[in-house]
């Protein structure tokens, strides 16, 4: 409805009606009125009334209207639209006046308790500060890299006893400006080198899709993605030397600021303020107050600086302190040894020694006793068997690679493999998995047919290389099994999921079966599917125990001589405990 007047008819009983309804409602004689749509609603009830009744006078005269039953419609709609509107208002005008009472209630609630916590406090008597710490002493960290200073302290008679009000101490040191100025440039040139790696990221995408946009067919908004990347290639092209540049600046300026920080610290009172560096529990008196020491880093702590320490001790009110005498100046520095590792020392010398002598009587021919291992045993009879029954011998060097160490350990077994089959002539197959490993084993093998005074028997074909996939290399290895039956299969190296497939398939074959291996999840899968397995460790004696060369023969001695000391050392340091003996016990303590 319009803010319009709207002519009306006043019927015989006072009910204004608009001229939708004057049609039906108003007789001939009624006088007329004006009513804007504003006081319309004042008789809204008069007119529901009409409204209502409009149906049985359009019967009564028996003249339906379907234009006056859309009109009737429409203006209820209207009517109960604004009806609606009206009690909305009404309710969050009441809601806003009740949240003002409320709000006006709180402040002067607040106004009152501020007031009476300041008067209170006016009243109150001042906190006392705690006695401060006494014999205040700072001094080098003993056996480290340097970097670190050790505080130690008295603690205040507040502390635990007196008026016992001490929370916590915190410990500052005095830093000077300087400092700031140096953060400021590593900041800037953390910066830049992350802005440097981020544009070096973005290249190479950013000039694959421009070259996919421009082979592309162009279509909507394809000129505005060929412009942007364009554009960014072109900053960032402009901008990579410039950062390159401000990197190296801000290098160079970082290096002369370290080297300014002892010179820096030598201004101490002036140029500088005390900055809290840590904090420690009452009841604690030691401090240390440790850095790092890569220079780079923004927790640098230069050695051979003057440093300025002070502790304050700390109510549970912060500004409720006292402060301590200022110690120093006290400088950090390094030590190249760490007596708290005295015992450890002593061990690495002791195997040294054991080590050096082993090897000097090896080398000069005195036999050393080693434990026999029944699969290096073992290995002898199985290539006499394959000789007497005319099968191949198959030798597995596993999937590692020439530079690990359980493969060295493999290589040093082959060449004694080679040579008895040299000697025995039999045939040799060696499937290889690393074209590395591969050329390692020819050489290996040929040195063993030479050793064996028969070098015209080798053949380049013994040793071959298959795959660098893993179960592609199982499946010809497993293909070799079954076509040759070899009458002894040997597993010596690194091997990981392929373990159980080719003991097992062996095991069909009906082969001996010698296995050795450092991975300690595939030794279980050996062990119950080959005659003789090395575990873990007898890999390696296994190559000292077959070449009897002097440095790994000499190597093992020292390792079995260290492992008896070490199981008699435990046991004594069990009784020694039991029996409550520290002095023993204490021996053998290393600290960090």
């Amino acid at each position: 409805m319009s803010s319009s007047r709207l002519s009306c008819k006043r019927t015989k009983r006072g009910c204004p009606t608009s001229p939708l309804f004057g049609q039906v409602l108003a007789p001939a004689s009624s006088r007329r009125c004006d009513l804007t749509a504003r006081e319309l609603p004042r008789n809204a009830k008069t007119c529901r009334t009409i409204v209502g009744r409009v149906p049985r006078e359009a019967q009564r005269n028996k003249k339906p209207d379907i234009r006056l039953d859309i009109r009737l419609q429409d203006f209820q709609a209207r009517l109960k639209t604004y009806t609606r509107h009206r009690i909305t208002i009404r309710s969050l005008t009441a809601l806003l006046l009740l949240l003002t009472a409320l709000s006006g209630s709180q402040a002067q609630d607040n106004a009152d308790s501020v007031l009476t916590s300041d008067l209170e406090t006016s009243l109150a008597p001042a906190a006392l500060p705690p006695a401060p710490v006494t014999e205040l002493k700072a001094f080098d960290s003993k056996n480290d890299h340097g970097h670190s200073v050790t505080l130690n302290w008295r603690l205040s008679p507040d502390d635990g006893a007196g008026k016992n009000i001490v929370f916590a101490y915190e410990v500052y040191r005095w830093v000077p400006f300087f400092m700031d100025s140096l953060k400021s440039v590593r900041e800037k040139l953390s910066q830049t080198e992350s802005a440097i790696a981020e544009l070096e990221v973005f290249e190479p995408p950013a000039k694959h899709l421009l070259n996919m946009h421009r082979e592309g067919k162009p279509g909507k908004g394809f000129a505005d993605s060929v412009k942007f990347y364009e554009d960014t290639l072109a900053a960032s092209k402009r901008l990579l030397p410039e950062y390159r540049q401000q990197v190296d600046r801000l290098r160079d300026e970082r290096d002369e600021g370290i080297d300014r920080i002892p010179s820096a610290h030598t201004s101490y009172p002036s140029e500088g303020e005390w900055r809290k560096v840590g904090t420690v529990v009452a009841g604690e008196s030691r401090f240390e107050n440790v850095g790092v020491k890569d220079k780079e880093s923004a927790d640098y702590l230069a050695d051979n600086t003057p440093y300025y320490y002070r502790v304050d001790a700390v109510t549970v009110n912060p500004a409720v302190r006292s402060q301590s005498d200022v110690v120093g100046p006290v400088r950090s520095s390094g030590q190249w040894f760490n007596t708290g590792r005295v015992p450890v020392f002593v061990a690495v010398m002791v195997f040294g020694f054991l080590t050096v002598y082993f090897i000097t009587r090896a080398k000069r021919g005195i036999d050393l006793y080693v434990r026999p291992l029944a699969g290096i045993d073992a290995v002898d009879d199985a290539i006499g068997r394959a000789t007497e029954m005319g099968k191949p011998i198959l030798y597995v060097l596993g999937l590692g690679t020439a530079a690990d160490i359980a493969t060295i350990a493999s290589f040093t077994i082959l060449g004694r493999v080679a040579r008895r089959v040299a000697e025995y002539q039999t045939q040799l197959i060696v499937p290889c998995y690393d074209p590395i490993v591969m050329t390692v084993a020819q050489e290996t093998v040929k040195a063993g047919f030479s050793d064996a005074g028969r070098p015209e028997a080798y053949n380049e074909d013994i040793v071959y290389f298959v795959t660098q996939s893993q179960f592609a290399y199982v499946a010809a290895v497993n293909g070799v099994m079954l076509r040759q039956l070899p009458a002894t299969n040997v597993y010596m190296g690194r091997f990981y999921a392929e373990s159980l497939i080719l003991a097992e398939t062996g095991a069909l074959a009906g082969s001996i079966q010698i296995a050795g291996t450092d991975e300690i999840a595939q030794i279980p899968f050996f062990i119950v599917a080959c005659d003789f397995t090395l575990i873990g460790e007898e890999l390696y004696a296994a190559s000292a125990y077959l070449g009897r060369e002097p440095l790994l023969l000499g190597s093992l001695k020292a390792q079995d001589y260290a492992k008896a000391a070490v199981i008699a050392l435990a046991t004594a340091g069990i009784v020694a405990a039991n029996l409550d003996w520290t002095w023993f016990t204490t021996l053998f303590r290393v600290s960090r």
